[in-house]
């Protein structure tokens, strides 16, 4: 069998196609890939859609518990691995199924001591990037959902490469399960962990790396799931981001479908239609009014706030006025702005705002509307590991 990626297709789930427009105002810049059939990746399957498995291969419910400990818990890296299986099971699983763990292709540390980006390679033989994170008494992982993206944001790396295909919910979770596989076999020895003892367990998990989470709802939700399963990963659901380009379908469906509580994060960058579209085409789909309604609807709905991330770009959108101009947006919204100096990549040649735009940036926002606001810790950037940098070499 093969599968077509097109972006445009109105398959379940996908926000951006419709009936009355298969193509967006201004083309994104695609890849298509086609993807031969494979075995049933163990990664891809809830632990009710494993219960559902054995059920119909007649085995105990008791040894879908084991298997569920040997991923989730134990990390374990191939079927063969698992001992406290029955050899009936395990020849089952080995002749029906794969555990999608994905190799290194390359491991790069930052000198900031605290950064790991991984090169992993997919079985189609593309290739996404995974960053690990130490802060202090947590280790967070930056996740893909897509190889490549096709929001073309023009300062984001990922954007300038192009859009190839979705990855999987088994492709997703296995970049998770890479970063807790490194901690539980203490190989990230070199990275430095101040004030405490090296955490052994992954702690937080934001979906921003290579990709547009919402753009691939279906596989991001169903991995979401499997994250928080108190069985398994268990990671709460406040511990789990997940940043969207303001995918406007993707927020309503959100807030139609009440999911787990995780943290939402919305890239404004400009607070007019004329100037977000500028850094962002995909706002010439999804307006900035629409962007801000659905936004209000998921806050409303929910009851949860969202956190605004505002990329902060010198002389262009980093001044006092700039701010005012995001707190006259939120206002009567629940609230906090993310401020990521910008990145650098090839492909743009703006540059970071300094560190006292900042701080009036963040004096506006407090001060005149009590609007609440971090700047991101900038980590990973001699690696290109940082907000907005990751990407892979692609072939024709």
């Amino acid at each position: 069998m093969l599968i077509y990626a097109d972006i445009y297709a109105p398959w379940p789930g996908n926000p951006i196609a419709s009936d009355d427009c298969r193509r967006p105002a201004q083309p994104y810049r695609v890849r298509p890939k086609f993807m031969s059939a494979a075995p049933l990746n163990l990664y891809d399957l809830t632990r009710p859609e494993l219960q559902a498995l054995f059920a119909r291969w007649e085995f105990s419910p008791v040894h879908v518990a084991r298997l569920w400990r040997y991923l989730y818990w134990e990390c374990a890296d191939s079927i063969g691995a698992m001992s406290a299986l029955p050899a009936k099971v395990r020849r089952r699983l080995e002749a029906e199924t794969t555990l999608g763990v994905l190799p290194t292709a390359l491991a790069t540390d930052s000198s900031d001591g605290f950064t790991r980006k991984y090169l992993l390679r997919l079985p189609d033989a593309e290739r996404i990037e995974t960053v690990l994170m130490r802060f202090t008494g947590r280790v967070t992982a930056c996740i893909s959902s897509q190889v490549g993206c096709a929001m073309g944001c023009v300062f984001c790396a990922t954007g300038q490469m192009g859009y190839t295909r979705h990855l999987t919910t088994g492709e997703i979770v296995a970049q998770a399960m890479h970063v807790q596989r490194v901690l539980r076999s203490g190989a990230v020895a070199g990275l430095a962990e101040a004030g405490s003892a090296p955490a052994t367990r992954l702690r937080n998990i934001v979906l921003m790396g290579m990709g547009e989470p919402l753009h691939n709802f279906d596989a991001v939700m169903k991995a979401i799931d499997i994250f928080t399963d108190g069985n398994g990963f268990a990671i709460g659901a406040e511990r789990i981001t997940l940043s969207t380009v303001g995918v406007v379908p993707g927020i309503l469906r959100l807030a139609r479908e009440q999911r787990k509580p995780f943290h939402l994060a919305v890239s404004l960058h400009a607070a007019t239609q004329v100037g977000r579209a500028a850094l962002v085409p995909a706002a010439r789909k999804w307006p900035l009014d629409e962007l801000m309604a659905a936004c209000r609807t998921y806050s409303e709905t929910t009851g949860r706030r969202i956190f605004y991330e505002w990329t902060l770009i010198d002389g262009q959108n980093d001044s006092p006025d700039d701010a005012r101009a995001v707190g006259r947006l939120l206002a009567g919204l629940p609230a906090q702005v993310n401020l990521i100096p910008l990145n650098p990549t090839e492909g743009y040649a703006g540059t970071p705002t300094r560190s006292e735009a900042a701080r009036r940036f963040q004096d506006v926002l407090i001060h005149e509307f009590g609007i609440p606001s971090t700047v991101r810790q900038r980590r990973g950037i001699d690696i290109a590991a940082g907000c907005g940098q990751l990407a892979v070499a692609t072939t024709a």
